[in-house]
């Protein structure tokens, strides 16, 4: 049963052409950091915030989603199975994901991700809710997100962060001569990295066809209705192969900067 708290709506349905290595037999969240999809490590972060149900929004090779969570307890428990002609299935010791409530719906194999979020509003209920993608990571604080989008009483909040630079930087004097160098510096750009906090109002400015991005974020920063929650600390997209290799080196040294749940 719902406890009140904003429902989280996971974009899972593109194909995610630049990390082809990987996607080609499975859908992008099901790439695995750690042995584990990327998107049971996104859900993780919200559910440390208190943050348990979910909406997910599946599209390409959705039934791959589908069939890890209708499988999850046989996946992540011990059982017991009385096998016969109406076998039985016992499962014991309760995993840290029991009171997780996932809604997945296949939006459609090549829906834009304005058009996603719109056919899943009626599961989304009739006051504020999350959407991010399913392929990001960060630390980001989702209590203080919710808090400072309540505060400000807009329509919308997106979380802005300044990523890293792909190259490392030569920093040079007056006269060419190289003073010293800087391996991937923070950029001074702040770029969306999803996170979204929506009123229900935001749903009546999508369409089916809607890319989330363009005009009806356009048109909520015309109206004035849409503020950036500034993080200052870990995101990363996995959109390549490097990114991938990464966030597995990451997980691999014990201390994820995104894993902020209890090992």
């Amino acid at each position: 049963m719902s406890d009140g708290a904003p429902k989280v709506v996971i974009l899972c349905g593109g194909l995610g052409t630049r990390l082809r290595e990987e996607t080609e037999f499975r859908p992008k969240p099901m790439v695995e950091i750690g042995g584990r999809p990327i998107l049971w490590h996104i859900m993780k972060v919200f559910a440390h915030h208190g943050l348990h149900e979910f909406v997910l929004c599946v599209g390409y090779r959705g039934h791959m989603i589908k069939d890890w969570f209708l499988n999850y307890e046989l996946w992540n428990s011990d059982f017991t199975v009385t096998l016969g002609h109406s076998a039985t299935v016992e499962v014991h010791d309760p995993h840290d994901e029991c009171d997780w409530r996932v809604t997945i719906c296949d939006t459609g194999g090549d829906t834009m991700t304005g058009g996603r979020v719109k056919r899943v509003a009626h599961h989304v209920g009739t006051g504020p809710f999350l959407v991010t993608y399913g392929d990001g990571l960060a630390d980001i604080d989702l209590t203080e997100l919710l808090a400072f989008h309540r505060r400000h009483g807009k329509l919308a909040t997106v979380t802005a962060t300044r990523p890293l630079s792909r190259f490392g930087h030569v920093d040079l004097d007056a006269g060419q001569v190289v003073r010293g160098f800087r391996e991937k510096p923070q950029t001074d750009d702040w770029v969306n990295s999803g996170f979204f906090v929506f009123e229900p109002e935001v749903l009546d400015l999508l369409e089916d066809d809607s890319i989330l991005e363009r005009e009806p974020l356009e048109e909520l920063a015309d109206m004035r209705q849409l503020v950036a929650y500034r993080h200052e600390g870990f995101w990363q997209p996995m959109d390549t192969y490097r990114d991938l290799l990464l966030l597995n080196e990451l997980w691999q040294s014990g201390t994820p900067p995104w894993r902020v749940w209890k090992p």
